[in-house]
């Protein structure tokens, strides 16, 4: 790494929030668990448990002792350098991969032994790092594919037309609409998903994964691609679809400005395993974390 390279990832971890507008901090609480949590989930079950989850390839191990314990209104990131084992923790909170050792509670129910269509149902949604859209379908047709969990469909009425069929036709796609709306995609309902810019690919890609009606939504690299003003824009609409829909909501973000300035509780990980967690304000004072992103060299 360069010493201008060094340099600007320095400043972008212990300078982030300063690129984004002040927002109000919830007031913390520490649990039993030594998880911190926003005061206003106090005394509710956590939505999302992971506790000692780790998991090997081979001789490798991609994770190790990873815990976890989300507030039901929650929202908090996870960050560390490429390769730290970020988006293999998604892959096992969404039983994508079977965890080598560890339990995941979603609402207290263990997820073990599902498959990742029946983690989705019990409650988990989640975004890619690369956009995964079906790219020939509409606009509206990839947030009805996500609305799929909540239809109740009757071969007969469907095969004949019957009333009852276009009733549910027309409520799924106001509910649809309504979606779109959180982004402001109307307009765009009916163009191809696989025409649409790469930013509102990635605003669709979260539509449809909100559509599946989750209790924690996990977000990949979700300002990805963005410009500043998009990514302002996209901080303001998650906040607004945590207090819509109150869910909690986990993310992976390399945008030091996005993280520090939207997310409540921030775990940094590094070869697989958390070695800080805390306020924004925390993290980036914290020497472990200046160290994993820079090396030794570059902490002073």
């Amino acid at each position: 790494m360069s010493n201008d390279e060094t340099r600007e990832s320095k400043a972008a971890v212990e300078t982030g929030e300063a690129a984004c507008p002040k927002r109000r901090r919830p007031v913390l609480v520490q649990m039993e668990t030594s998880n911190l949590v926003p005061e206003r989930d106090l005394g509710k079950m956590p939505v999302l448990q992971a506790e000692h989850l780790g998991i090997d390839f081979g001789g490798l191990t991609a994770v190790d002792d990873f815990n976890i314990a989300m507030g039901r209104t929650e929202i908090s990131g996870l960050i560390g350098p490429n390769g730290a084992g970020k988006t293999t923790i998604f892959n096992l909170l969404t039983n994508v991969y079977r965890p080598t050792r560890g339990t995941i509670l979603l609402d207290g129910y263990d997820t073990a032994g599902k498959n990742v269509v029946e983690v989705n149902k019990m409650g988990i949604a989640r975004t890619f790092q690369n956009i995964r859209l079906f790219d020939k379908m509409t606009v509206e047709e990839n947030v009805l594919v996500g609305l799929g969990n909540s239809m109740s469909t009757h071969l007969v009425t469907d095969v004949f037309r019957l009333p009852k069929h276009w009733r549910q036709e027309a409520e799924y796609h106001d509910r649809a609409m309504d979606l779109l709306g959180i982004f402001n995609m109307q307009g765009l309902a009916r163009e191809r998903a696989g025409n649409l810019p790469y930013g509102a690919q990635r605003r669709l890609e979260i539509l449809r994964a909100l559509a599946t009606n989750p209790k924690v939504l996990l977000l990949d690299e979700p300002a990805a691609g963005m410009n500043p003003a998009e990514t302002e824009e996209l901080m303001g609409n998650i906040e607004k679809i945590r207090d819509d829909f109150r869910i909690a909501i986990l993310l992976i973000e390399h945008d030091m400005s996005f993280v520090m300035g939207i997310c409540e509780v921030i775990g940094v990980l590094d070869y697989g395993r958390i070695i800080a967690k805390g306020t924004p304000e925390e993290i980036q004072n914290d020497p472990k974390v200046i160290e994993a992103y820079l090396g030794k060299q570059g902490v002073k």
